[in-house]
């Protein structure tokens, strides 16, 4: 359907006839010219033919130029057909840890040793690609917390900011606090039935303004759901020296792992708390998380909106260079 912003400029189409018709004409003098030549005489009316038709073509050139112009400023829009976007789902924040600890590679994908930040972006982006109903927003969080993506149901965007998330970004400690408190603040304006966090990390809160029990109850009071999940593997082997397997021990990396706060917050908020010792358990979790039940939100309607303004400013710059070039042919001419 095509719209125009300011249809009343239509009305100025008609002015420049009203400016020639209300002006009063100017007379025009001219040299008498004698031709003693019958020659000369048919040169000179070949002229005025001439002169007659580079005038008629003047003046439809110029009326092109205003009818573009015109057309132009009343920004003209073509707006297409409504586009339902889907009216049930969750709007739900991931918050996913990428301090220093998560650099530890104790997991093994694909028959290799990774860290557990690899792990969690091919687990999580899988996650983000399926949730097709929700709103979906990312918090990176290290020493500090930051918005890596609004609520959005661009879930394709979400996972490329995921995936290109770096380890330390945000400092080497843990605001877990301040994570769960940007994450209130971004949801407490949704409808509160479909508030819903999913907070990843591998150690404790060792940094940040706001406790994480704090920053849990008030998600309580905003009705936000806390699903928690502890990442890390509960045992590995550091090699001995030179790398050897001689003086190797077996040390449990998930040591600074505060599960009982994790499992507090979750409790706390109605959530769950969930430990992910290798990428099966992890897959697992989510799969679970997966089948949380859409909830209703109010119908989105838009309509995809196309300008058009440049097509008749086009036309009108066209029209304006084919009538400079004309009248300088012309003055060549003369």
């Amino acid at each position: 359907m095509l719209e125009f912003d300011w249809p009343w400029l239509f009305t100025l189409l008609p002015l420049p006839v009203l400016i020639r018709w209300l002006l009063p004409n100017k007379e025009r003098q001219e040299a008498a010219l004698k031709v003693p030549f019958f020659q000369e005489l048919a040169d000179s009316t070949v002229g005025a033919h001439g002169a007659l038709s580079n005038s008629r073509m003047a003046l439809f050139l110029l009326t092109i130029v205003w009818f573009a112009a015109v057309t132009a400023a009343t920004t003209p829009r073509w707006i297409g057909d409504p586009i339902s976007l889907p009216s049930s789902g969750r709007d739900l924040l991931v918050a996913v840890d990428i301090s220093g600890s998560m650099d530890t590679e104790d997991m093994v994908l694909d028959n290799q040793k990774v860290n557990r930040l690899t792990v969690v972006k091919q687990v999580v982006g899988d996650f983000v690609t399926r949730r097709e109903s929700d709103r979906l927003g990312l918090v990176l969080f290290g020493s500090q917390a930051y918005l890596q993506a609004p609520l959005t149901f661009d879930r394709k965007t979400v996972n490329t900011l995921l995936q290109e998330a770096q380890l330390g970004f945000a400092g080497e400690k843990t605001a877990i606090g301040d994570a769960i408190g940007l994450s209130v603040k971004r949801l407490r304006e949704r409808p509160e039935s479909s508030r819903v966090l999913i907070l990843l990390t591998d150690g404790a809160n060792t940094s940040g303004e706001v406790k994480p029990l704090k920053a849990a109850e008030l998600a309580k009071q905003e009705n936000i759901k806390i699903y928690t999940v502890g990442v890390g593997a509960s045992e590995m082997t550091v090699p001995g020296l030179f790398g050897s397997n001689f003086g190797s021990r077996r040390i449990n990396p998930s040591a600074d792992l505060d599960e009982t706060s994790l499992q507090a917050m979750a409790d706390m908020t109605g959530g769950r708390y969930f430990r992910a010792r290798n990428p099966e358990e992890l897959n697992n979790i989510y799969a679970i998380l997966d089948k949380l039940e859409p909830v209703e939100q109010e119908a989105e309607v838009f309509r995809p909106v196309r300008n058009l303004f440049y097509w008749p400013l086009g036309l009108a710059l066209v029209s304006s260079l084919l009538l400079g070039l004309q009248q300088m042919l012309r003055g060549k001419r003369q």
